[in-house]
């Protein structure tokens, strides 16, 4: 009796929560533009100028010879599709609606929804915009073959995970320093410019440069992605348990700071600042 009493009490509950969560994700994609399809269209066009500035940069100064050897718009892709989905999920991670924020007065609402919304209308947006991007590529220019596409998209997620877990952290340390938090988020999006290792495959690198990059769970996962991309490239030195366990420390570092920071934080504090 207790199990058949329990298990309504157990559905009205989640249901109400992925409700919430639905339309919180909603809301956060239409945030960029009321339009869907305008919205996407600029995902669209913000991924195709990094291409074409990294295909141009990669022409003038005769780096295509250090790509893999395959498809060379392939390679590009491989490694900017996840550094701005990674980078965009930290961002609106860390904008999300905090304990702070006058939405927070709302019952059933709470930060762990908003975190939610912030990173599923991100990795929709992203996968979209990738997915039309591959599929116009192999319609129009040439056709492409991903040699393992499963383990190759499981990279692309593992990259968004990664992108929750720093997000949160940040997350958590914004109520008591948004100036800061500004500042270190804006810098190590900056960083991953260079440092996710979008531009470059870790086998090429020698040992003393590869120190400076092996730090980075990102560099990890684009690497190992581009892996599984193309047939004749074996990543030897990245692992994908490596950016895993960061993540889950991330994740639970965030967890844990987002608890501590939404039992003090009172609703002052956005007034204050």
């Amino acid at each position: 009796m207790i199990d058949l009493s329990g298990r309504p009490r157990r559905r009205r509950g989640i249901v109400p929560i992925l409700d919430l969560i639905y339309h919180s994700t909603v809301r956060n994609i239409r945030k960029t533009h009321r339009n869907a399809l305008a919205g996407l269209f600029l995902e669209i066009v913000q991924t195709l100028v990094f291409v074409a500035a990294f295909f141009m940069m990669f022409t003038i100064l005769g780096m295509r010879g250090s790509a893999i050897r395959g498809d060379f718009m392939l390679y590009l892709m491989s490694g900017i599709f996840l550094f701005l989905l990674h980078t965009k999920t930290v961002s609106a991670v860390v904008k999300a609606e905090g304990p702070t924020s006058s939405m927070m007065q709302h019952a059933p609402l709470n930060t762990m929804i908003t975190i939610s919304a912030a990173a599923l209308g991100t990795l929709y947006l992203q996968l979209l915009s990738l997915f039309v991007i591959l599929f116009f590529y192999h319609v129009l220019f040439t056709p492409i073959e991903i040699h393992q596409p499963v383990a190759a998209m499981g990279m692309v997620l593992l990259a968004w995970m990664c992108g929750i877990g720093v997000g949160m952290v940040f997350m958590a340390m914004r109520p008591w320093a948004p100036d800061f938090v500004n500042i270190i988020t804006s810098v190590y999006s900056r960083a991953n410019m260079i440092a996710s290792g979008k531009m470059f495959v870790a086998n090429s690198l020698p040992g003393y440069i590869l120190v400076m990059f092996a730090w980075n769970p990102l560099f990890h996962i684009i690497d190992q992605c581009r892996g599984y991309v193309f047939i004749n490239y074996n990543p030897h030195f990245t692992s994908v348990s490596y950016p895993i366990w960061m993540s889950v420390l991330f994740l639970m570092l965030g967890l844990m700071g987002e608890f501590y920071t939404r039992k003090r934080a009172s609703a002052s504090w956005g007034a204050m600042r």
